[in-house]
């Protein structure tokens, strides 16, 4: 059995259980997902670009809960090798290549999250120390992670970057929180009860608007390459009913019409490097519609079936939603929700008179 599908069948237990999913974190390794986002200099494959974004598709497509995993300490990875703090990195890359160690992000709190009042988490210089204080919102794998690479706002409004130790005095990481689906990612707010960490730690800043996304801003091209992973596996399952069911194939290829589409579309972006951002924004609300049509009519198409809890549609259709509060900055929200609230438009954007079924 080839991992991918190995993958696949351990991805329920992944998506349910509020456990750390070994087996597939294991499986992820064997498949070498370990290394594709390291440098080279740490035995790392140092991928980037459409080459790792198909490699994310595929992994989403057979297991979601692993792949965001893999995505956000891929992100801690990426912005640790870009900051070019090499002791930190010599520090670090060699355990992560191996699978001996885990990082994960918790940026949300400067990015998308609890934007709305005051910062969530705080920072102030003092000396040769940064004092962090406040809660992470949103810090997936937290339970098994040995360091986050978080931020924090300082009084003056500019923002810092650190590596944050998890066993360090003043850190708390908090109980996985019960969500509609991806329950394996151990998703979990971190506690900073006035932590010091001596400025070795610091990686960026301080400086204004340190932080900054994915292409695109928050939830870019990373995020839309998981929602046609998904996509891809629910229309799979469409084409297998077809076989029993051919009225189901205008419905299946009109879907997957789209997904090709956006596929090329997507790759492209991804070898442009001076596309725009609205591009892409555009891209990411798209791949939410289209998760959500796709696994909402595989769904439909298997009736009662699908709606048993072993059933892997009803589990696809659950992770779908995610991708409408998952690094959503207000532009991609904003595109999204005219789409579902325009069926008209929506036909349209999932019937492109130009794809072409692969």
């Amino acid at each position: 059995m080839e991992i991918l599908d190995e993958l696949a069948v351990h991805a329920r237990d992944a998506d349910e259980k509020s456990v750390w999913p070994t087996s597939s974190w294991q499986l992820l390794n064997q498949l070498g997902g370990l290394r594709w986002k390291v440098p080279k200099k740490y035995g790392g494959d140092e991928l980037s670009g459409a080459e790792l974004l198909a490699r994310y598709e595929s992994l989403a497509g057979a297991c979601m809960t692993t792949c965001f995993i893999l995505t956000q300490r891929d992100s801690a990875c990426g912005r640790l090798h870009a900051a070019g703090k090499e002791h930190l990195s010599d520090r670090l890359f060699p355990a992560l290549v191996r699978g001996d160690a885990m990082i994960t992000v918790g940026l949300a709190q400067l990015t998308t999250s609890r934007q709305h009042g005051k910062p969530a988490v705080l920072a102030r210089m003092e000396g040769d120390h940064v004092i962090i204080g406040g809660v992470i919102p949103w810090v997936t794998g937290s339970p098994r992670a040995e360091h986050i690479l978080t931020g924090a706002a300082l009084e003056n409004g500019d923002q810092v970057v650190v590596v944050l130790p998890t066993d360090v005095p003043g850190v708390t990481v908090g109980t996985p929180i019960e969500l509609a689906a991806l329950q394996g990612s151990l998703t979990a707010e971190v506690r900073c009860d006035q932590v010091r960490l001596p400025l070795d730690w610091l990686l960026a800043g301080p400086a204004k608007l340190v932080v900054i996304g994915e292409r695109g801003g928050p939830g870019g091209l990373e995020t839309s390459c998981l929602a046609l992973g998904l996509a891809r596996s629910a229309i799979g399952y469409l084409f297998a009913e077809m076989q029993q069911r051919p009225q189901l194939e205008p419905h299946a290829r009109r879907l997957e019409n789209a997904r090709a589409s956006l596929h090329i579309e997507l790759m492209q972006l991804a070898a442009d490097k001076t596309g725009m951002v609205t591009a892409v924004q555009a891209v990411r609300a798209r791949a939410n519609a289209l998760v959500l049509h796709a696994t909402q009519a595989a769904l439909a198409a298997s009736k009662g079936t699908g709606f048993v809890r072993s059933h892997p549609v009803q589990r696809w259709a659950r992770q779908a939603l995610f991708f409408l509060v998952w690094s959503s900055p207000w532009p991609v929200t904003d595109a999204t929700m005219s789409q579902l609230s325009s069926p008209t438009e929506q036909q349209a954007q999932v019937q492109p008179a130009s794809a072409k079924h692969d």
